[in-house]
């Protein structure tokens, strides 16, 4: 059975951990991240992680 492998998703302002994790199969498209320590939100695209 193969791991799947997850990870944080930084925030592209400040830098620091957001509270949303992705998998390694995670495609994204227009994805509103909000970073709490900047309260920022950002538009994201994921592909091939």
């Amino acid at each position: 059975m193969p791991t799947i492998i997850s990870e944080w998703i930084y925030c592209p302002v400040c830098g620091n951990k957001t509270r949303t994790m992705i998998r390694e199969d995670t495609e994204l498209k227009n994805f509103p991240l909000y970073c709490p320590k900047c309260k920022k939100e950002t538009i994201i695209n994921v592909q091939d992680m």
